[in-house]
């Protein structure tokens, strides 16, 4: 009984797609092999939703016993580049997963090629000449079957001519495409002639000129994964409605190759939609192209690479897409979950430091002119084997201009004349007044200490409301911070019909130009996870110079932006 309960939990805590594997498995379907892919294409840097998918693809290898494939779906040299091809790779290996091999697609157009040639003998492809304006009139509606193309019952001769032609410097974009003869009164839109191929006269960024005609997706995609030996061809819910023509182009390479003990299967899960963003490669290559943002690594965009250069960990955004899980339906997720996860996961990895973002001077006016002490600051609590670090204390300090209020509220617990903070790691102070400019700005604080209440001393342990973090103005650094907030203003910018554009959140970056910093944050180094005591989670970014620190606010302590914004 006992046994039965932990099968069964284990069996309740697989996804749909873990489980129609299982069943495979057990079944000795392809003879018990497991090999997925992750196919992005290189038009782009790698987001949280493709990242859900590389969770998806590399674990299901991994939890039984199979292999992973990267595979760069390079058919459309117009948007393609090795720059994007590196960047997912790296991203790939930052996220802590590891290809068995990397294959391209364009490894493939030779077979493709002759494939199609075997379809066009078959009378199972034609050359359409029609514009694609035409073809897409003649294919009718969800409702209404397609009407033939005039050029459908081509002689097979002819077709082959022309398809050669396609291939050839000569050929105009546009003027020819080769189509599949499936069923044009096929309610499924997809199966109503597809095109396979069409004229591309761009130099391919592996192939160069060697081609001229490209394949289309739905043609190379289930190809490619029947090449490679792919069992599992795990995609989104998009291409729910592509799985006939998967299946039927499988069917053909079954019959070219007179086999039928393998074919891929094709499984779909729920995308991973975030509030206040957008998904859509396209709408972020403008926001790139037109200098929106910073670059596909802004901090403020989805993409793998902004969220790492933002502070993410790798670990918080695996987390994060275990948590949201996997099913057969859309959903939106709120931003306010990622961040959760980060908090979480940040919480036992960053090292507490201290910052003072918006400076107000505090003297002690008790304390020796010229003496400093070193003091102890534990690098982080939830891990004793981080250590320690030393932080100087002076006479004179920097405090955040927040913590201070001359007429405060009875539940003020931070600095105000008369009452009694802490300063931490350090002593226990008085407020006793504050100096103010001409315009009633506050331009020096003043307190006592006693000399008494030094932290970790005995007796040293009574009990005040609030705990200040500071720095001495004397042994601190300068440095730029920026905040970052969402980076839309609307909360499903993706299904709004306004401009995307016109939906950017103004403040979506604010940039404090006068904050100051532990000396100790000289030595870190960008992607080291740091907390500012009391303020949140940061990181050095990737500009940051010795001379010109710049640290990016990853998350703060805790969500107060959701209640904000109610």
């Amino acid at each position: 009984m006992e046994k039965n309960m932990t099968e069964n939990e284990e069996k309740k805590s697989l996804s749909f797609v873990e489980q129609i594997v299982e069943g495979d498995l057990a079944e000795g379907k392809n003879g018990g092999r497991i090999q997925t892919r992750f196919p992005p294409e290189p038009n782009g840097y790698i987001h949280i939703g493709h990242a859900k998918a590389i969770c998806m693809d590399f674990g299901v290898a991994e939890k039984f016993g199979g292999i992973c494939n990267l595979r760069f779906d390079d058919t459309n040299p117009t948007k393609e580049n090795t720059e994007y091809v590196e960047n997912i790779m790296n991203d790939i290996k930052w996220l802590g997963f590891h290809w068995e091999n990397v294959y391209y697609a364009s490894d493939y157009f030779d077979k493709l090629w002759d494939f199609a040639i075997w379809l066009i003998e078959k009378g199972l492809a034609y050359v359409d000449e029609q514009t694609s304006e035409q073809i897409a009139e003649q294919k009718g509606t969800p409702t209404q079957p397609g009407r033939p193309s005039p050029f459908r019952d081509r002689p097979i001769e002819e077709n082959l001519r022309l398809f050669r032609q396609m291939n050839t410097p000569e050929a105009v974009e546009g003027s020819m495409v080769l189509r599949a003869k499936l069923d044009m009164a096929n309610p499924n839109m997809h199966f109503r002639d597809p095109i396979i191929y069409r004229i591309i006269q761009i130099p391919h960024h592996r192939t160069g000129t060697k081609w001229h005609c490209y394949p289309m997706y739905d043609f190379a995609h289930g190809q490619s994964d029947y090449f490679e030996g792919v069992t599992h061809s795990i995609c989104t819910l998009e291409f729910v409605p592509h799985r006939p023509l998967y299946d039927k182009f499988v069917d053909f390479l079954q019959e070219k190759d007179g086999q039928e003990a393998y074919r891929p299967r094709q499984i779909e899960f729920n995308r991973l939609n975030l509030t206040y963003t957008v998904m859509s490669k396209r709408k972020l290559k403008a926001l790139v192209d037109e200098g929106l943002v910073d670059g596909w690594s802004d901090p403020r965009m989805p993409t793998v690479c902004g969220m790492r250069r933002r502070g993410y960990s790798a670990q918080s955004i695996r987390n994060f897409i275990n948590s949201i899980g996997y099913t057969k339906f859309d959903a939106l997720n709120d931003y306010a979950l990622l961040e959760a996860a980060v908090r979480d996961d940040l919480n036992k990895k960053a090292w507490r430091v201290s910052a003072v973002l918006n400076p107000v001077k505090l003297i002690i006016t008790n304390y020796p002119e010229g003496k400093t002490e070193e003091l102890t600051a534990i690098n982080n609590p939830e891990n004793e084997a981080d250590g320690t670090h030393t932080i100087t204390f002076s006479r004179e300090l920097w405090i955040e201009r927040d913590d201070f209020m001359e007429d405060a509220p009875k539940k003020f617990f931070r600095m105000t004349p008369g009452k009694e903070v802490r300063l931490k790691n350090a002593y226990i102070i008085m407020c006793t007044g504050c100096k103010k400019n001409a315009d009633g700005e506050i331009e020096e604080i003043y307190a006592e200490y006693d000399p008494d209440s030094k932290s970790g001393m005995a007796g040293a342990d009574r009990k005040v409301k609030g705990t200040l973090h500071w720095l001495s103005t004397a042994h601190c650094l300068p440095a730029e911070v920026r905040l970052y907030d969402r980076l839309f203003s609307v909360e499903n910018p993706g299904a709004d019909e306004r401009d995307f554009r016109e939906l950017l959140n103004p403040t979506s970056l604010i940039v404090l130009k006068n904050c100051f910093v532990e000396q100790y944050l000289a030595e870190k180094k960008p992607g080291d996870f740091l907390q500012f005591q009391r303020i949140g989670y940061f990181t050095l970014d990737e500009s940051s110079t010795d001379s010109h620190l710049v640290f990016n606010k990853t998350v703060g302590l805790k969500d107060t932006w959701a209640k904000i914004n109610k």
